[in-house]
């Protein structure tokens, strides 16, 4: 059975707990998220995804975190396993194609037999990740699987294999392998606008951005909102003001083309995205207050994050993984 490792996404430090129940395992890129998990008392496993040096290895093999590897770095994991005086379990990381981060497909079985055959290390999974070209993802998994085929032929146990994240739930089947990645979808978003359509899974946004109110005004024909006058009032109307910008996460293109709902109706942003600040125009009727709350994107329909991204041309990653750690967060 193909099992679900979390990989958690800037929003995710907040839903770990939520997702111990049911997953078998996080995925994070730092370090320090790595640790966090282990600091809100999750025992599952961790895996560390991004880069480290040696001092950062100790820290991690001292709290139960399991690094992902891709370079010649076996004589560094010995001695470090050997000061603990315990094996390091690990996860290769191939390159089938991305050119990101992993050891190219060609290169990687010296890797892996290597890694395999050294006492104080003990290889618990090997991994890749899709470019999300169609075709050419079907030509990565077939790297992928000849490598593994390759390697279990010769006797080299390679432990868990993973591959697909949340694009490859909708995509790639085949590539559940023994464990999958998903991480916007944990979320309730469609990482691709098409795949709310096609009747694979059901996802309901997890997350909402909100505010209050802080000012609502008439702007009078002919006066401005926004720097360099970017709106101007073709005739009288009532505009909001959000205490939410572009350094909160909102993206500075909300403004062309998003909406935000406030008491059930929703409202265009207008004039510029500023660093603390957005706009929404109301209309000729003042409809709001001070302190109502308005939402940029929530569960509903018309507002939810897809919604959003896709009335103002940016995509649900820029609204997810952009907003500031300094945002208040609430878990209901």
């Amino acid at each position: 059975m193909t099992e679900v490792v979390v990989s958690l996404l800037v929003l995710g430090i907040m839903l770990v707990s939520l997702y111990a129940a049911f997953s078998s395992g996080f995925a994070v890129v730092k370090l320090a998220e790595a640790l966090s998990v282990r600091e809100a008392g999750i025992r599952k496993p961790v895996l560390l995804m991004g880069p480290f040096d040696e001092t950062d290895l100790a820290e991690a093999v001292a709290r139960d975190i399991t690094p992902m590897v891709y370079t010649t770095i076996g004589d560094m994991l010995e001695r470090v396993a050997q000061r603990r005086g315990q094996r390091i379990p690990l996860h290769v990381c191939v390159d089938t194609g991305i050119g990101r981060v992993g050891v190219p497909h060609l290169r990687a079985a010296a890797l892996i037999r290597d890694l395999a055959a050294r006492r104080w290390v003990r290889l618990e999974g090997v991994m890749m990740t899709f470019a999300e070209d169609p075709a050419f993802d079907r030509e990565q998994l077939r790297h992928f699987q000849s490598l593994c085929r390759s390697l279990e032929g010769e006797g080299i146990r390679l432990g868990t294999r993973h591959a697909a994240s949340s694009f490859g739930l909708f995509q790639h089947p085949d590539a559940f392998l023994d464990m999958v990645r998903p991480g916007m979808a944990l979320y309730g978003m469609y990482s691709e606008p098409e795949f709310r359509g096609a009747g694979i899974l059901d996802l309901r946004p997890a997350v909402c951005l909100k505010a209050r109110v802080i000012y609502v005004k008439l702007l009078r024909a002919g006066e401005s909102a926004g720097y360099n006058r970017a709106y101007v009032a073709k005739q009288d109307v009532w505009v909001a003001t959000l205490p939410v910008g572009h350094a909160d996460g909102l993206p500075r293109v909300a403004a062309k083309g998003g909406r935000v709902r406030i008491g059930g109706a929703l409202y265009p942003l207008i004039a510029s995205v500023s660093a603390s600040h957005s706009i929404a125009e109301i209309g000729s009727e003042p409809r709001v207050a001070i302190g109502d709350v308005a939402s940029y994107f929530d569960a509903q329909e018309g507002s939810r994050p897809e919604d959003l991204a896709a009335a103002c041309g940016s995509s649900v990653y820029d609204l997810a993984m952009h907003l500031n750690p300094l945002l208040p967060r609430r878990v209901l």
